[in-house]
């Protein structure tokens, strides 16, 4: 049976949201109680995160940004297939939270996204949701990837990681003090279809082609010589698993 969720039990909590994957949709009609459920932890927004780095390295400066985009852009938000209405949001990668707001009025309070595996937001015209994903390293990780190929049996996503690095205070007149830095890294994962397991995408060759078998492992290799594809180039990773898609199915 279809249930029907109001955008504010589904989208919102209040302005500190758990840093932890929510699960489920919290039921009931109370929105107290909604929230209640989709919360943990309390994590404080990026001003209260700015203050509290600043204390930790006792430096005010900082280079680079936490978000992907600074500035709130307006983008539709599904449930599922159901659509939630357009939001405004922005994409705070440091702490894998999507920040929400019903307008662009700078005075409106600023919203989390509940980190539900079933809502997307259509982040320039490409879904973005939680996820949970394996790094290269072995890592079982959470957190938002962005589609950016869907294919009949291979998913691509991309994910933006940002690291927090302290920066250092100057030790005399002659020397400047180096800012806090936020740093931002673009990694891929992909999934096959029907398998519930989405693992990083390394972007050398040599390493990439291991995850696939034989015969299909050689003919990527060539496919990518021959083509002469960086996968550091997020157009070539796409033709490559465009290309995969096409020998899979054949």
């Amino acid at each position: 049976m279809k249930k029907n969720f109001a955008p504010l039990l589904i989208l919102f909590t209040a302005h500190t949201l758990s840093a932890q994957y929510a699960g489920q949709v919290a039921s009931g009609s109370s929105y107290n109680a909604a929230s209640s459920a989709m919360v943990s932890s309390v994590i404080g927004d990026m001003d209260n995160q700015y203050d509290r780095l600043s204390k930790q390295t006792g430096i005010d400066q900082f280079s680079g940004s936490p978000y992907t985009n600074d500035g709130f852009k307006q983008a539709p938000v599904f449930y599922n297939d159901e659509s939630m209405g357009n939001f405004y949001y922005r994409y705070n990668a440091y702490n894998e939270e999507i920040e929400l707001k019903k307008t662009a009025l700078p005075e409106e309070k600023v919203s989390a996204l509940t980190k539900d595996k079933a809502i997307k937001v259509m982040a320039q015209g490409k879904p973005m949701g939680f996820a949970t994903f394996i790094d290269s390293k072995g890592n079982t990780l959470n957190g938002y990837l962005t589609t950016v190929f869907d294919g009949e049996n291979y998913d691509l996503f991309k994910r933006v990681n940002v690291k927090f690095t302290e920066g250092q205070k100057a030790q005399n007149s002659f020397v400047k003090a180096v800012p806090n830095r936020f740093t931002h890294f673009i990694e891929y994962y992909y999934q096959e279809k029907g398998v519930n397991r989405i693992d990083e995408v390394p972007l050398k060759t040599n390493k990439m082609i291991k995850l696939f078998k034989e015969p299909l492992k050689s003919t990527i290799k060539t496919y990518i010589k021959d083509n002469n594809l960086d996968l550091k180039n997020e157009a070539d990773l796409i033709k490559t698993f465009e290309f995969l898609n096409e020998k899979k199915q054949g």
